[in-house]
């Protein structure tokens, strides 16, 4: 269903603070806490005392605390005391490799032996000076693939979009996929349109004419286990469009870590990093809420998708040119998950 081998963003760092934060993740029931402040553990949720959720205790001299019965966990699952008790002899709880990067909180829910820190995604963006980001979380009752199937197509946004990034050239303008390695691009490029409202408003914000010709670009870049980075943005038309210099463009990476909860649902971090204009607080504040609205919109639509396909999971879904990307995408996840499965037969 999902890769286990491989970084899941877990929670953003702000999340943890001197209190533990359950979590599921691949159908794993996880707690994350700081044992020390600057340090992040993930253990199981679950006391191996009476079962009770390790969530629900509290951080105590840098061990998590059962609020249960006050049995002490040590970072690496195995049972440190107990008031009263003999329980060293207790087996120890999993364990899970995690990694404090970009704001995030990364967490590897395979084996343990293959985790490599090397591998969490570079974020070029992440405190620079010349970028700026905000972005939230949504809990989705859906497939995480679904998410996938949509960033991966955009021409939903004509329709589900209508009044913020969506317009008719979407529709208009063939889209490319190309496939590099585990990388799937799917690609969009619209010239001399009008700008959608959204994109008005961001030429406004870095002081450039809004009620001129532009010409528009979408790329979508999708890397496993679920991450989707889309290249966004607009420049005044006849000055060269995604090459255009910075003086007359306006442009944005929308940042998505889709994170599977269970089966069919997820936890969808999104954000948007833009490259005009890092400055401005208030313009980040207003840009995030605005995106917030965007992506909510998607929401309602999804997770009725999904009880539709959760009622008939004997119905075949049509496939068209516009649904490369998303296909290409599950392509490499059905690849990853059947190396996951043949290398535990192999050994």
């Amino acid at each position: 269903m999902f890769p286990l081998n491989t970084w899941y963003v877990a929670c953003t760092a702000d999340d943890i603070t001197d209190k533990p934060l359950g979590r599921t993740i691949c159908n794993q029931a996880i707690v994350f806490y700081r044992p020390q402040p600057g340090q992040v553990a993930a253990v199981e949720d679950f006391c191996p005392h009476r079962g009770a959720p390790l969530s629900l205790g509290k951080v105590c001299d840098g061990k998590l605390v059962c609020g249960y019965h006050g049995l002490e966990m040590g970072c690496d699952g195995k049972t440190v005391s107990m008031p009263g008790q003999r329980v060293g002899g207790f087996p120890a709880i999993r364990s899970f490799p995690v990694v404090e990067r970009y704001g995030f909180i990364w967490v590897w829910p395979g084996d343990k032996a293959l985790a490599d820190p090397a591998k969490v995604p570079h974020l070029e963006w992440h405190d620079h000076p010349e970028w700026a980001y905000g972005g939230g979380l949504y809990h989705v009752k859906a497939d995480y693939r679904l998410m996938i199937d949509n960033l991966m197509d955009l021409t939903h946004e004509t329709y589900v979009h209508s009044s913020s990034i969506g317009q008719k050239e979407i529709d208009e303008t063939p889209c490319k996929t190309t496939v590099d390695g585990d990388t799937v691009i799917t690609s969009r490029f619209m010239e001399n349109i009008s700008a959608p409202p959204f994109w008005q408003a961001a030429l406004r914000a870095n002081g450039l004419a809004d009620d001129v010709p532009v010409d528009r670009w979408q790329v979508c870049r999708f890397s496993p286990p679920s991450h989707i980075m889309i290249e966004v943005g607009v420049a005044h038309a006849g000055h060269g469009g995604y090459e255009a210099p910075p003086e007359h463009k306006v442009y944005s990476v929308v940042v998505d870590f889709i994170t599977p909860e269970t089966d069919t649902s997820m936890w969808y971090f999104w954000g948007m990093a833009r490259k005009f204009n890092p400055g401005d607080a208030a313009l980040t504040a207003q840009i995030r809420e605005g995106q917030g609205k965007i992506f909510s919109e998607d929401l309602e639509m999804l997770e009725r998708q999904q009880r539709n396909l959760s009622a008939f999971p004997e119905r075949k879904l049509l496939k068209l040119n516009i649904d490369a990307g998303g296909v290409q995408s599950r392509k490499i996840i059905d690849r990853i998950l059947a190396e996951e499965q043949a290398a535990p037969a192999a050994a």
